[in-house]
């Protein structure tokens, strides 16, 4: 009765462990936070991290969601509601819009954005018209 009990929390331990790793009381979503660059046009090969910043176009906090609109210098905002892991990423559960007719991410659903990673700096927004192209992680040195 012991091996079975004993291989069942070691089989839990190795399954949980690399997600309590990350950063215990993080979000989930932690790995999203700042500043991304592309997915309204294709993301540039080349860019210092100066340029990056000055210009993101979308860009992620624990509490909102923000993107770069392309008639105004101001960001359209979206807080966030909640977020759930996913296989490849995470669904983010948005809340609705403060203000009537503000441009979203031009997903199926526009109180859900649906975020696929790529790779530890690269993520798209599946399924979602106003964002074709993949996103890149603004470097921050």
């Amino acid at each position: 009765m012991r091996r079975p009990a004993a291989a069942f929390v070691a089989l839990l331990l190795a399954v949980t462990t690399p997600l309590m790793a990350q950063n215990p009381g993080a979000p989930i979503h932690s790995s999203l936070f700042g500043a991304w660059v592309g997915g309204i046009i294709p993301p540039p090969v080349t860019l210092s991290a100066q340029e990056c910043l000055a210009q993101p176009m979308v860009i992620f906090t624990r509490d909102s969601v923000m993107r770069a609109l392309m008639n105004s210098t101001a960001y359209a905002q979206r807080a966030i509601d909640t977020v759930r892991a996913t296989a490849t990423g995470f669904e983010i559960r948005l809340d609705p819009p403060t203000v009537p007719g503000q441009p979203g991410f031009g997903c199926a659903n526009q109180d859900i954005l649906p975020v696929q990673r790529r790779g530890d700096n690269e993520i798209v927004f599946v399924g979602c018209s106003a964002f074709p192209y993949p996103l890149i992680r603004c470097a921050t040195h």
